[in-house]
């Protein structure tokens, strides 16, 4: 099984990296049946980025509460962000029927 992510034709190569033996023999036992290292290393390397631009963003709107918090001394108690989450969390259970 290859995994593709959509139709889009790959322009670039990125350079070879050297790696300790012992890193190369557990990613090739980690790789799924007709996965290649390309497409294991491409899907990690897209992960990355996702996860990346969610802690920029994630930072780019802690900053200003904090700045808000440290200005004013007000926050929101924890158990009040808690339950808050938690019934948002349960409306969207109720939305997908279960």
């Amino acid at each position: 099984m290859r995994f593709y992510y959509g139709a889009v034709m790959k322009d670039a190569v990125m350079h070879q990296v050297r790696v300790a033996t012992e890193l190369r023999a557990s990613l090739d036992a980690m790789l799924r049946p007709g996965e290649t290292l390309t497409d294991f290393v491409e899907s990690a390397g897209r992960n990355e980025v996702k996860y990346r631009r969610v802690q920029t963003n994630f930072a780019s709107r802690c900053d200003p509460s904090l700045a808000e918090h440290e200005r004013t001394a007000e926050f929101i108690p924890t158990d009040q962000v808690i339950a808050k989450i938690e019934s948002k969390r349960a409306r969207r259970r109720e939305q997908l029927g279960g």
